[in-house]
């Protein structure tokens, strides 16, 4: 890692952990470019959950691991919630060949009162290394509670992107898209 701070005597070995203050839910492991690329739910800011934000780190062997700048920063629709990465390998969306695709939450009741969480896509094409939010967001509109945790996979035999959500209590909806975006 090269960090001075990854030597620490209390810090794991073999898990990933932030440089500093509070991370949780991982949010997207890929293999692109190459490496590794792990996205997490991180507070740069503070030891404690707020200012949601997505960490991003790589690593060549999943062991040692070197964080990058973040992916993804709060911004008008809201704090950035849990989701999922992926690698568009045959450029089903049309963002091009081995595009990354992130699909998050943007928890709007922390900007506005009156903006609910909605799902949105940010878009990198270039291995991860910068990122465009996508500029029709959201992909999915409010459907009910607190609707939050896109988890996107390419189903290749339908050849639709395949998304779950978390709606309310124990309820989940299942949507899918030929194109990620609608």
């Amino acid at each position: 890692m090269g960090d001075a701070i990854y030597n620490e005597v209390h810090r794991p070995r073999f898990h990933f952990t932030a440089r500093e203050n509070w991370l949780n839910d991982p949010n997207g492991l890929v293999w692109v470019g190459g490496e590794w690329h792990l996205f997490f739910q991180h507070n740069p800011k503070a030891t404690v959950w707020g200012n949601m934000t997505w960490g991003h780190a790589v690593s060549e062997d999943l062991i040692h691991w070197h964080q990058t700048q973040h992916a993804l920063y709060p911004d008008a629709m809201g704090a950035i919630y849990s989701g999922s990465a992926v690698v568009d390998h045959e450029d089903s969306a049309g963002f091009g060949q081995g595009a990354v695709l992130a699909f998050y939450t943007a928890a709007g009741e922390h900007a506005k009162p009156e903006q609910p969480y909605t799902q949105c896509l940010a878009i990198s094409r270039d291995d991860g290394a910068t990122w465009e939010k996508y500029a029709n967001n959201p992909v999915v509109s409010h459907i009910e509670g607190a609707n939050r945790d896109p988890k996107v996979i390419w189903h290749k035999q339908t050849r639709h992107w395949i998304m779950a959500l978390y709606l309310a209590g124990d309820r989940f909806c299942l949507l899918r898209s030929k194109d990620a975006r609608s």
